[in-house]
């Protein structure tokens, strides 16, 4: 139950913020909204009410949400216009892109706000640089190379193969240049001195933009923790958002150059086990979780694909450049073959969470 409610938690206010974004960008530049909705009312099916020009409602299929402005081909497939000036094809290039960029600005915005929130009630950690062990990280599978050491939490490491380590830097520089190798290991635990030999564990991570197969012993630094100003968490905010978009985009890149399999991407079942996880280990872990989700979903959402916001902002610049507006035929059939995409990306994703599971 905690994980089928963090999930809808998560998803519904990523996207009420996103859909929120476009709803306001429409509302100032003089669009008629005639629907906001949170989900896709498939088949007739969900709650709906109408006040003033708009009808809001919530779709009974959850993954996802729109707002339908007027004049707009867009997931409803709806090519009717009238001409009027609340209509989106009367509005000029510059106003409809706002209007389809502001969902992806929102969720960009919220993850700042998300991001300088949990740091000013969190504050700042900031890794120890001597060699102090702050956490074994273990593993369900089998013991870390740490845990078969016996190493503990406070622990300082000595030696790593007869090479003196004064900083943290220096031993996982050591540790990282020899995966699946036996390493001799020297520690400190008060008074006294241990030593003994380990193989490392393999573990693949993004270094520099490159997939590198790094060696692991399964420890992480001792982290010290200040308390944050406003001004100071803002600023983390930006950086920590900058610093998870630029990652994502590696990401992006690296599944498109092949460097990254697509076993790996998750879809809905993978966010409801990490939002029930998160939800488990505190409210803050679970923004956290959703400050990068929500980075994630405007990535998604900018790119250059029929049927998302991305693809509808390049046909309004290419509408705008050459001052003529296209068929409405051919928007339509650009949208059929947007949505067609995205349908085989979602079984395809569907099949690795299913197979993930078992």
């Amino acid at each position: 139950m905690v994980t089928l409610l963090s999930f809808i938690f998560v998803i519904g206010v990523l996207v009420f913020v996103h859909e929120l974004g476009h709803f306001l960008a429409a509302k100032s530049v003089g669009m008629k909204v005639e629907k906001f909705y949170l989900g896709f009312n498939l088949f007739g099916l969900g709650l709906r009410k109408k006040w003033g020009d708009t009808e809001y409602g919530i779709g009974l299929f959850p993954l996802g949400g729109y707002v339908k402005v007027a004049g707009v081909i867009d997931e409803s497939m709806d090519d009717s216009t009238t001409g009027e000036a609340w209509e989106f094809q009367s509005k000029n290039a510059l106003q409809q892109i706002w209007f389809m960029s502001a969902g992806v600005i929102m969720n960009v915005v919220l993850a700042i706000v998300l991001f300088t929130i949990i740091t000013f009630k969190m504050g700042i950690g900031e890794p120890n640089p001597q060699p102090i062990i702050g956490q074994i990280l273990s593993s369900n599978d089998s013991p870390a190379p740490a845990e078969l050491l016996g190493l503990e939490t406070g622990d300082r490491i000595l030696e790593i193969n007869g090479i003196t380590v004064n900083t943290w830097g220096e031993m996982t520089d050591i540790v990282h240049n020899q995966p699946e190798t036996m390493v001799f290991v020297k520690w400190q635990r008060g008074l006294l001195e241990y030593a003994d030999s380990v193989k490392t564990i393999s573990t693949e991570m993004v270094v520099d933009g490159k997939i590198k197969t790094l060696g692991m012993i399964g420890i992480s630094p001792e982290i010290i923790i200040h308390e944050a100003s406003f001004s100071e968490s803002v600023s983390a905010g930006f950086i920590k958002t900058f610093l998870w978009l630029n990652l994502t985009v590696e990401s992006l890149s690296m599944l498109i150059t092949g460097e990254a399999s697509f076993d790996d991407v998750g879809g809905p079942v993978m966010i409801a086990q990490i939002a029930g996880e998160s939800a488990r280990s505190g409210i803050w872990t679970l923004f956290n979780l959703m400050a990068i989700i929500s980075i994630n979903l405007a990535l998604l959402n900018i790119l250059p694909i029929p049927g998302l916001d991305g693809g509808h902002i390049i046909i309004a610049s290419i509408e705008g450049i050459s001052r003529r507006k296209l068929p409405a035929k051919i928007k339509m059939g650009v949208q059929q073959f947007g949505m067609l995409l995205l349908l085989i990306l979602f079984v395809f994703i569907m099949i690795n969470d299913i197979s993930r599971l078992f």
